[in-house]
């Protein structure tokens, strides 16, 4: 597998996102996300069980 370029870290206050290629901080101090929204977000996507979530295509020409 690759190196991925963008990491993100672990910073006081938050977290940062890392370029591994350029070598340095790419971007903001980003506050963590509140576990409140995550989960809000989580419940509410689609899931791949879910038949109306993703279109399969068929018909479609090519």
């Amino acid at each position: 597998m690759a190196r991925r370029r963008y990491v993100v870290r672990g910073a006081p206050g938050g977290y940062r996102l890392w370029d591994n290629k350029a070598r340095l901080w790419w971007g903001d101090l980003y506050e963590p996300c509140p576990d409140e929204l995550v989960a809000e977000l989580n419940t509410s996507a689609p899931t791949r069980a879910d038949p109306q979530a993703h279109s399969t295509g068929a018909g479609r020409k090519r």
